[in-house]
């Protein structure tokens, strides 16, 4: 239900035209890695109830909180517009996701893979720094057996080299 991120990407230049299409509109290859730490519940701890059950012949429940974590690597195009403007808004049109979940599904399985949609802008706020807003889309392949899909947004910080 809630949760934050933190990452880094790599924005690598690929056309400052489009390949001669559009002026003033670059195509850049993200590369990115992202940390999600996404909620947390109290569940039954089997080792520690399979413990009390053998040293003390009763069966307890041993509630922990478990915290849901994600890896996300993602590959992905990036369309930005306005170029030479302090301003300026992109797209994602889609990208490649890599997912590492913990803990792993009750099937054991902890890797999944999806695609990405995202927009955003950035402003050049002095030289080569520069601060945006990113919101994305995830959605996944459910290899997991669990909906593992999720919406984010949020700021970040640039430096331009």
């Amino acid at each position: 239900n809630g949760g934050w991120y933190a990452g880094a990407g790599l924005d690598l230049m690929l056309s400052k035209d489009v390949w001669g299409a559009m002026d003033k509109t670059s195509v850049l290859g993200e590369i990115g890695l992202q940390f999600n730490r996404i909620n947390s519940a109290r569940v039954n701890n089997t080792a520690g109830s399979v413990a009390t059950h053998v040293t003390t012949g009763t069966t307890a429940l041993d509630p922990e909180k478990v915290q849901l974590t994600m890896m996300t690597i993602d590959v992905a195009p990036k369309i930005k517009f306005m170029e030479g403007s302090a301003f300026r808004p992109w797209i994602i049109p889609i990208g490649l996701d890599f997912h590492v979940i913990s803990p792993p599904s009750n099937r054991t399985q902890y890797l999944d893979m999806g695609v990405q949609f995202g927009a955003g802008f950035e402003y050049q706020i002095w030289k080569a720094i520069k601060l945006g807003v990113d919101a994305r889309y995830h959605l996944t392949s459910r290899m997991t057996n669990t909906n593992n899909d999720y919406f984010q947004v949020g700021p970040y910080a640039g430096i331009s080299f």
